[in-house]
């Protein structure tokens, strides 16, 4: 059956998404609501965006207030806004200082331009020879430098060319790391859990050897946690699961509250001291409106304690999923609320089971067509979790029972 809406942004709207066919016109904490009244629980939170559920009053109430007060004024003048915002990001961090921006694209940029400028002032690397390392299977954001550094063909078919200094090693191996740097590295910039990958988990370790490393040889460690950080992995930061203190640090989504597009930057006072009057900016990036809300999300993480809520949550969860026996599984991994359900490609499409959980009521959707992403907001109760796990093991007894489906849903 057609639906008008969807005709209509097909119509008019650039088709870089292919959205499953549901419209969405309400939200309320974990639940969202179509242009039928049908509910669904979210499971996908925006790519992590609404960790902290749809419309939380806190969020709404502060967004009001501001709203009618002080937006816009661009960082052209000070407002009482951002200097709040920006010490208690620094604190919870433990980072010295930070940089707002909007979207997480433009926060990766910023380190990447952080990063160079070190390597020229501070380090001593010659002019245009500085080079960032990352990793393949890496999401950084869709900007022309930040796919020069990725492995995904499609990211970057039709876009060339791109910058140079922009190297790849394998991800998860820290041999690699250290035989790929030279002289002129200035900074490796790292998922601690790759999201868009496919919620790939690294070995144990893996980012405490890359600190070493990076120490040993005056490299940057940036860790690029705009997915992963601010409690979704059930730490506040997922860096803090090995113990370690990034030169650099990558946030957005979350940061947002799931109602504004808020990033920054953030790294030690060495790093940051790179950037004078004229280097960088954003009109508006830091502006009062997303200030103010940045804040308050910060508030409500640490004053509800959601890292802590999404660690026991996301640890029920995984254990629940993991007892579901289906031949379509591969493999089911994540850490905290951050969980991936390999399909195998063989017997279905991970496209296939996010269309079908649709009709149960349960919303989600696919990543690399054979990882079913679940990422809900940090302050879903168990009793939820537990639904939508028996949702999940019906959609996959179901395909088990039909088999592998004759073609790939549209």
């Amino acid at each position: 059956m057609s639906n008008p809406i969807i005709e209509l942004e097909d119509r008019y709207c650039a088709h870089n998404y292919h959205p499953l066919p549901v419209v969405l016109v309400k939200g309320d904490g974990p639940y969202v609501w179509d242009d039928g009244g049908q509910r669904y629980l979210d499971m996908m939170s925006a790519y992590s965006a609404v960790s902290h559920g749809h419309a939380h009053p806190r969020l709404v109430r502060r967004l009001t207030e501001q709203a009618a007060t002080l937006n816009i004024v661009s960082r052209a003048f000070h407002t009482d806004k951002l200097g709040p915002f920006l010490e208690m990001a620094c604190e919870i961090s433990g980072m010295d200082a930070a940089l707002p921006m909007n979207t997480g694209a433009e926060a990766v940029e910023t380190a990447m331009k952080a990063a160079r400028k070190w390597a020229y002032t501070v380090k001593g690397v010659p002019e245009d020879r500085a080079e960032i390392i990352a990793c393949q299977g890496n999401f950084h954001g869709r900007t022309i430098a930040i796919i020069g550094m990725s492995s995904e063909a499609q990211y970057r078919d039709g876009f060339g060319p791109f910058p140079g200094g922009l190297g790849l090693i394998p991800y998860g191996d820290t041999a690699a790391l250290e035989k790929a740097i030279t002289p002129h590295t200035a900074a490796l910039i790292v998922e601690p859990i790759q999201g868009e990958g496919g919620i790939v988990i690294p070995p144990a370790g893996y980012l405490a050897r890359c600190a070493e490393i990076c120490r040993a040889h005056d490299v940057l460690l940036i860790c690029d946690e705009v997915q992963t950080g601010l409690g979704r992995t059930g730490r506040m930061f997922a860096f803090e699961h090995d113990n370690v203190r990034p030169d650099g640090l990558i946030l957005g989504k979350a940061l947002g509250g799931g109602i504004l597009p808020v990033s920054m930057f953030l790294g030690r006072r060495e790093v940051m001291d790179v950037f004078k009057p004229g280097d960088h900016g954003s009109t508006f990036g830091g502006n009062p409106l997303a200030a103010a809300i940045g804040l308050e999300a910060l508030k409500i993480l640490v004053e509800e304690d959601l890292p802590a809520r999404s660690a026991d949550n996301g640890a029920w969860l995984l254990d629940r999923l993991r007892s579901i026996d289906s031949p379509l599984v591969r493999e089911i991994r994540g850490r905290g609320l951050f969980i991936g359900i390999d399909i195998d490609p063989e017997r279905a499409t991970a496209r296939e089971v996010c269309e079908r959980l649709m009709t149960k009521g349960l919303l989600s959707k696919e990543t690399h067509e054979t990882v079913v992403r679940l990422a809900p907001p940090l302050a879903v109760d168990r009793e939820t979790l537990a639904w939508a796990a028996d949702q999940i093991e019906e959609v996959l007894g179901e395909m088990s029972a039909v088999g592998k489906p004759s073609s790939t849903a549209a």
